[in-house]
């Protein structure tokens, strides 16, 4: 396994950063170090580093080459329980110095805020448990444009060829490498940063012709590439579900059960999190206001949370503020164990940070009912007649009242059996209501971004149709 820190600059320059992980430690010191000098009562900064390669190509050509590299020093400066932040992208000794103060003045102009303050030591990361912990989060990538842009050609071609009569044309592939790494410190006593990376590949074909005309696509990401699906693979399977789409229908609207894609599904994880984190509740904007201890979602239903993933990509050794982060179990039985706090929202709500700064980890819904053999065609089984959403449009969830509606697309089942493609749909009902109304979750488990779960049946939903 490779190391997640670099400790050398040989080794960053080897990964093809242009800086050291010693020289964002001078950096980040050097800030803070200048903060205190001009009077700061306290004051973190964070430098980080970007760089990558994305290629994309459109019908059996290059259409782009674009390279990135960005860098940035962030500084966080407190005055009393003031606080104030500023940035920039100039190293120099005097940018920096123009930075923190800029910092400072914001700070001492800025209202006081009681909550206002750097996380708790006894909260922090030490830098001895830090290193205890490899996630194998860094795979630099070394592929030139000419490669990247051969596996794109590669992932079309394999979406146009699956069928030369129906896939009539296509939105482009496109190949990404991306790599980054970041040093942070704060005088709470936090020292940490890592390096990581992300690759991915897409496609997206067009089938049908004339008025029946359909787009569908798929992607595979991943930290390694090694751990990245074929080109062939991704193209094909992009093209088949392009395929499924068309003679596509409108329904009469009904009210049914609805059973979510995998991919999909995570959505309905996302409105979870987004209800019982710190921001929504302190606002009092949320719908599941004061649901701690409180039954949520059916019996069957549980929600974990793991930093500690390897090469997740959720994971890390500890959150935004530098505060140390735990596996935990969010939902048990359908009760609400822990809300997603950072330190800020934790003592707005008179709580402890959850070391949730920055967002949730790698989060993971299951149900106690699944089984083995529950992939998606037993899920079609269970469903019965409903409706299967394969894709959503809109952005969905009222986060203060709970009531969800998004366009939809997907298939009508009857008797457990895809009948049609339908599409030009509205679902909508009460977030609440749909959180309780989970039936069942499948075992055909999909990562999508930092949520894994399976298919999700709801026992009934409203469709508006034609």
């Amino acid at each position: 396994m490779k190391n997640t820190s670099l400790k050398s600059p040989q080794a960053t320059k080897s990964a093809g950063f242009a800086y050291s992980r010693p020289f964002f430690e001078d950096l980040v010191d050097s800030a803070i170090a200048h903060a205190k000098k001009i009077g700061a009562t306290d004051a973190g900064a964070d430098a980080s580093e970007g760089c990558g390669l994305s290629v994309s190509v459109r019908k059996g050509e290059l259409e782009n080459v674009e390279r990135n590299r960005d860098k940035s020093l962030g500084v966080t400066v407190y005055v009393g329980q003031r606080r104030g932040n500023a940035s920039t992208s100039d190293f120099s000794k005097a940018a920096i110095e123009r930075t923190v103060q800029a910092a400072f003045d914001i700070a001492r102009f800025t209202a006081e805020d009681p909550f206002a303050a750097l996380p708790d030591e006894a909260d922090i990361a030490t830098e001895a448990e830090i290193a205890a912990i490899n996630l194998d989060l860094f795979h630099p990538w070394t592929v030139t444009s000419e490669q990247a842009a051969a596996l794109a050609l590669e992932c079309e071609a394999a979406a146009l060829n699956t069928s030369k009569r129906f896939i009539t044309n296509s939105e482009g592939a496109g190949v990404s490498a991306q790599q980054s790494h970041f040093f942070s410190a704060h005088t709470h006593g936090f020292r940490g940063g890592y390096a990581s990376s992300r690759q991915s590949m897409s496609v997206s074909p067009i089938a049908g012709r004339g008025d029946d005309m359909q787009r569908d696509g798929w992607y595979s990401t991943a930290r390694n590439i090694d751990d990245l699906a074929s080109p062939e693979a991704i193209g094909r399977y992009a093209a088949l579900r392009a395929l499924s789409r068309l003679k596509s229908r409108k329904i009469p609207t009904t009210e049914c059960p609805v059973l979510f894609e995998s991919p999909v599904a995570g959505g309905l994880l996302g409105g979870l999190v987004n209800a019982i984190s710190g921001g929504a509740l302190y606002r009092k904007s949320s719908f599941l206001l004061d649901s701690l201890g409180k039954q949520v979602l059916p019996k069957h239903i549980n929600v974990m949370e793991d930093p500690f993933v390897l090469r997740g990509n959720g994971s890390s050794p500890f959150d935004d503020e530098g505060v140390r982060v735990k596996a935990r179990q969010v939902i048990k039985s359908g009760v609400v164990e822990g809300y997603f706090l950072g330190s800020y929202s934790a003592r707005k709500l008179g709580m402890k940070t959850t070391g949730n700064a920055g967002g949730s980890h790698n989060l993971t819904m299951t149900s106690t009912r699944t089984q083995v053999g529950d992939d998606l065609d037993e899920m079609l089984r269970k469903l019965g007649t409903g409706l299967f959403v394969t894709e959503l449009m809109g952005s969905g969830v009222n986060g203060v009242t709970g009531d969800y509606s998004r366009g939809a697309s997907g298939f009508w089942v009857e008797k457990g059996v895809i009948a049609f493609p339908v599409h030009e749909i509205t679902i909508a009902g009460n977030f609440k209501t749909m959180l309780k109304g989970i039936e069942a979750i499948g075992s055909d488990t999909y990562v999508s971004g930092a949520k894994t779960m399976g298919s999700v049946l709801l026992n009934r939903m409203k469709v508006a149709g034609s």
